[in-house]
């Protein structure tokens, strides 16, 4: 679900790539207003086969998609990626959080991309970003392509929640691990809207623990689950009951990836997704 798991878990193995990561790229960025909400996103190539990128909690364009974004064929695919209301860029306002945020979130990214006068195209979805794509495909299936999500789960057990109050608070996170959201959002912020976040997935987990699982049946598009066997933040339960309740879906899995398979992995990823869009 979390968009800075790997660095805030402290992984040893992934810290000089999350920093790399976190470096912007020279492409530029573009704001439009999307309902009163400032969006702020980048768009690249002119392949026919337009993309949405979805970052996880607190995400952004770069923290969450360099790699798709300078590395996916620009002549196959329009790469489109966006900070989601609230996060990076796209303020202001702050994001808020409720119960309803993964939904608004679905429902902002699909009147951002007719905005832009896109209504047919397919997602990536990592995390946060991976479960509003479901409840966007399931919701709007007219527009959807394809769909490709990891690192996502339509529910919540209590193995994860006890996970995401064990990083509640932001000083006990590495300097190093921090230092990009604090840039982005500051010490207060961050705290802020950290705990903010993890207050609504505690009272999902407290009210059932249901994100969406109503919604897996809606998805009508083909779909490709991936999923890193030593994620530290979703149970392996999860990839397994998105393929059994998604009926076009596959299943693709990273014997050691964590939660950031399409940036650990990130040649290997791109590989397996443009062959599965471009079917």
């Amino acid at each position: 679900m979390l968009s800075f798991s790997c660095k805030l878990l402290k992984i040893p193995s992934n810290r000089n790539l999350i920093v790399n990561l976190c470096k912007y790229s020279t492409i530029k960025e573009t704001k439009i207003q999307v309902k009163n909400q400032t969006i702020n996103y980048v768009k690249e190539g002119n392949g026919p086969h337009k993309i949405l990128c979805c970052p996880g909690a607190l995400g952004t364009i770069w923290s969450d998609f360099k790699p798709q974004i300078e590395k996916l064929d620009k002549n196959q695919f329009t790469i489109i990626a966006w900070d989601p209301p609230g996060y990076g860029f796209s303020r202001p306002p702050n994001r808020v959080f409720n119960k309803e945020f993964y939904r608004n979130d679905a429902d902002m990214a699909f009147e951002f991309m007719k905005t832009l006068g896109e209504d047919n195209y397919s997602i990536l979805g990592w995390s946060d970003g991976g479960i509003s794509a479901m409840i966007l495909a399931a919701k709007y299936p007219q527009v959807l392509r394809k769909l490709v999500t990891w690192g996502s789960n339509a529910y919540i057990i209590e193995w994860e929640y006890q996970q995401y109050e064990k990083i509640r608070d932001v000083s006990k996170w590495s300097e190093r691990m921090r230092a990009p959201l604090v840039k982005l959002y500051g010490n207060d912020g961050l705290q802020k809207m950290w705990g903010s976040w993890c207050d609504a997935v505690g009272e999902l987990y407290k009210n059932g623990g249901d994100i969406c699982k109503a919604d897996l049946v809606k998805i009508k598009c083909p779909t490709f689950i991936l999923h890193g066997d030593k994620d530290p933040l979703v149970a392996p339960e999860h990839p397994e009951f998105l393929t059994k309740n998604i009926k076009n879906s596959r299943l693709y899995k990273f014997p050691d990836g964590k939660h950031n398979i399409h940036l650990k992995y990130s040649d290997e990823f791109n590989d397996l997704v443009t062959k599965f869009l471009l079917e």
